[in-house]
Parts: C-alpha cells; sequence; structure tokens
C-alpha cells in the first residue's frame, strides 16, 4: 500500500523539469545576490537578481544591468555556468554527472531525460545524452578558437580568451549575453565577417535541436532523414532566406543601419539580423535605428523561435510548419496532412495547435499586464520585450534596465515559461493519469459552425 502510494505520489517528468530549472534559478540568484558578484561588491537587490539568474538559465539575454561592466568576472563566470545549465538542461548535466560516477541511470530519469530531449521514446536517451555534451563541448570549443582569432588581438591574452569561451558558450546556448558593455552588444562587430559568421553558425546550429544534430553527424543522405529532421531544416532554411531578403531590400538605403556598409557587409550584417532574432539575442545593429517594417518582421521571427529539444524558444519551427500544412490540407479538402511521404499524426497536429493557442493566449494576457504597469511606454516597445521573452531572445528596444518592478517580474514569469514551454508547463500542472478512462466515454457528436 505503501509503495503504491509513494508511486502515485511520485513527480511527473514535466514537473521535475519545472522545478529543477526553478532550482537552478533560485540558487543563482542567491550567488548573485553576494557582493562578490558585483564589480563594486554591493549586495545586487533581489529583483535584479533573480532577473538576470532567470534571463541566463532561461537563456534569454535580456538584462536589467550592463553584463560587461557591472557584474564581476566571479558574476560574470556564474552567469556563464547558469547559461551553460540552461541551454543543456538541469537533467542533461545532472545524468552526464551521474554516468561519470558509473551510476545506474533508473527508468525515471530516463522518462525525464526522454521529456528534456524531445525524444519519441526512451530507448537510446542516454547514448543521445553523452552525444549531446560531446558535441557542446566540441562545437563550442571550435567556435571559441574563431573568437579568439578576433579577441586575443583586440582585449589581451587574459580577457582575450576568457571573451572567446563566453560568447561561444552564449551563442550556441542561444543565450545572447554579451561582454561588451554599455548595452552596445555586438554592435561594433556589425563588418567584422569573422565574429558575425561565427556567431550566426553557433546560433544556427544551436537553434537545431540536439536529435537534428546527431542526425545530421551521421552524414546521411537528404532521402534518408526522418520526417522531423526534414521539416526542421526546410522550415529553419526558409525562415532565414525568407527573412534575410526582407530585411536586406528594408535596410539596404537605411543610413542608420547597413546604408553606408559595402554590398558584402550588407549581406552579412542583414543576415546576422535575420539569424539573431531566432531566440539568439545578439544584435549588430541598432535596433531602434531599423525601420518598423523591420522590427515587424524580427517580432515574427522570435515569435517562431529555434526547433525542439534545442536551446532555443519560442513556438518551434516544426509547430509552424505543420500548421501550415495544415492549411496546405484544408485548401485541398484532404483530411490527412502528408509530407515527404509520411502522414503526420492527428495527435501532432492537435499539439501544435494546442501550443500555437496557449502561446498566443499567454502573450495577449503578459503583454496587457506590462501595458498596464507600463503606461508611459510605447506599445510596439512593450510587445518587442514580450515576444522577446516569450522566445527566449533577448533582443530589447533598450527599456528593459529601466522597467518597473512589477514589468521585470512579468518578464521573467514569461522567460521561464517560453523555455519550459507551454505543453511542459500544462503537463506539469494537469492530471492527465485518468485521461485513458475518460477516453472510453464516448458521446453523440454534435455540429458547430466555424
Amino acid at each position: 500500500m505503501e509503495s503504491r502510494y509513494i508511486k502515485k505520489k511520485a513527480l511527473k517528468p514535466a514537473q521535475v523539469m519545472v522545478l529543477s530549472f526553478a532550482g537552478v534559478i533560485l540558487m543563482g540568484t542567491l550567488i548573485l545576490m553576494l557582493p562578490i558578484s558585483s564589480q563594486s561588491r554591493v549586495i545586487t537587490p533581489f529583483i535584479n537578481a533573480i532577473f538576470t539568474a532567470t534571463s541566463a538559465v532561461c537563456v534569454t539575454g535580456l538584462v536589467v544591468v550592463d553584463t560587461g561592466t557591472y557584474w564581476s568576472v566571479f558574476g560574470k563566470t556564474i552567469i556563464l555556468i547558469l547559461i551553460q545549465i540552461g541551454g543543456l538542461g538541469f537533467m542533461t548535466m545532472t545524468t552526464t554527472l551521474a554516468i561519470l560516477l558509473g551510476k545506474k541511470i533508473g527508468l525515471r530519469n530516463r522518462l525525464v531525460m526522454q521529456e528534456a530531449l524531445g525524444k519519441f521514446s526512451i530507448a537510446g536517451v542516454i547514448r543521445l545524452t553523452r552525444y549531446v555534451i560531446l558535441a557542446t563541448i566540441s562545437i563550442e570549443f571550435i567556435g571559441a578558437l574563431l573568437l579568439a582569432t578576433r579577441f586575443i588581438p583586440l582585449f589581451g591574452w587574459k580577457n582575450g580568451l576568457y571573451y572567446s569561451v563566453f560568447h561561444a558558450i552564449s551563442a550556441f546556448c542561444n543565450a545572447g549575453f554579451d561582454l561588451m558593455g554599455n548595452y552596445q552588444g555586438m554592435t561594433s562587430f556589425a563588418t567584422d565577417p569573422i565574429v558575425s559568421i561565427t556567431i550566426m553558425v553557433l546560433i544556427v546550429i544551436g537553434g537545431l535541436g540536439f536529435i537534428v544534430l546527431a542526425e545530421l553527424s551521421t552524414f546521411k543522405t537528404y532521402r534518408k532523414f526522418s520526417l522531423h529532421t526534414k521539416i526542421v531544416l526546410i522550415t529553419t532554411g526558409t525562415l532565414i532566406v525568407g527573412g534575410f531578403i526582407l530585411i536586406l531590400g528594408l535596410e539596404f538605403n537605411n543610413p542608420g543601419t547597413i546604408g553606408n556598409f559595402t554590398f558584402g557587409e550588407k549581406i552579412v550584417a542583414s543576415l546576422f539580423q535575420t539569424i539573431t532574432p531566432r531566440t539568439a539575442g545578439f544584435n549588430t545593429l541598432d535596433l531602434n535605428a531599423l525601420s518598423m517594417p523591420t522590427r515587424f518582421i524580427m517580432m515574427i521571427l522570435m515569435f517562431i523561435g529555434g526547433s525542439p529539444g534545442s536551446t532555443a524558444g519560442g513556438l518551434k519551427t516544426t509547430t509552424v510548419a505543420i500548421m501550415f500544412l495544415s492549411i496546405i490540407a484544408l485548401f485541398k479538402g484532404s483530411e490527412e496532412i502528408n509530407f515527404a511521404n509520411r502522414r503526420i499524426s492527428k495527435e501532432v497536429v492537435t499539439r501544435s495547435l494546442g501550443i500555437v493557442f496557449i502561446s498566443t493566449i499567454w502573450i495577449v494576457t503578459m503583454s496587457f499586464l506590462l501595458i498596464v504597469f507600463e503606461p508611459n511606454r510605447s506599445l510596439e516597445a512593450l510587445m518587442f520585450e514580450s515576444l522577446s521573452a516569450f522566445g527566449t531572445v533577448g533582443l530589447s528596444l533598450g527599456i528593459t534596465p529601466s522597467l518597473s518592478i512589477m514589468g521585470k517580474v512579468i518578464l521573467a514569469i514569461m522567460m521561464f515559461f517560453g523555455r519550459i514551454g507551454p505543453l511542459t508547463i500544462v503537463f506539469a500542472l494537469s492530471n492527465r493519469s485518468n485521461a485513458a478512462g475518460r477516453d472510453l466515454l464516448r458521446y453523440p457528436e454534435g455540429k458547430i459552425m466555424v
């Protein structure tokens, strides 16, 4: 009887994920509040510390204090550790530690890892975890080496190496934190191809998802890729190419952004500004100088985000692709949704619809609250901030540091919601154990006009 009670009361994988992220954020907050974490050796206010910790763990990049000048080396290192934990997931880190110590990974931990990595089954989840860690270390190491070729000559060996490692991890984890100081972001590297291209590649790789990366590493031909990988690659490529063409055209003659650049520099800067809203948060251009249509496109890209099982947030590329395929099937009058000679199940379509609906309602609600508590801000700036937090992007029109306490709390909640994911939050709060029993009862079908 007791064992049955314990089993019944055991936490679900979704609940473990939510609590683990919350626990890491709380621990990071307490450490960042310590005087040793700030340059001036003062206690950081709780709201600023928890906002920064949430932004780091949720790999967002929104900041209320300047990362480069406010935090000490210790504080920056704590932020970097939080970014790495947030990007890979707390359970991935703890499982890796257990593997290194030779401990056996139980079924419950495997189920949590399946949820965290977005895998379809628990088969091979430990092997995938090993791949995630090795791939992450390798990719971040290569990225740091490339950035070092530019940062060491500029900042010296010590700072150059630290900056290289920090920005490589921040880029791969799609965090968007930078150490350049004075809220300038990466604007001084707008025309630097090595820094810009390295960060762009790290962002894209980090946003594809570890399952896709694992499949790409097998060097299969496109025809042999899984349906998931095909949809991720096609959707990601479409968003990058489409966004790049639009932003390049809109900003081509804008003197405040790329108007005075050479054609090659315009291509690099426009491509960077297309990729970074996909939950990365770096910027090489002054966002306030961008035209309003460009900022609108960036808000759409922030809402979509990256891919499942990655370090990115947002709706996810597969969700948007499935909704698009559903509309195509509707126009064709087809009851089945097909792609690449495969049929997409109704359960996946229903989940995608749920994600879009819950995310939209959540953004509308939290944006309304943000407007209520920040009545003196422009609607565009608040919506930009809201979508940036939900998509765990980190781009801002410059209002984050001056937000009220309630404004910061709202954005912190949105970052947490965006990183965990709407369905994970719903599953963590809901009781799904009786779902199968309820399905046994079927009522007569009713007719509704839509």
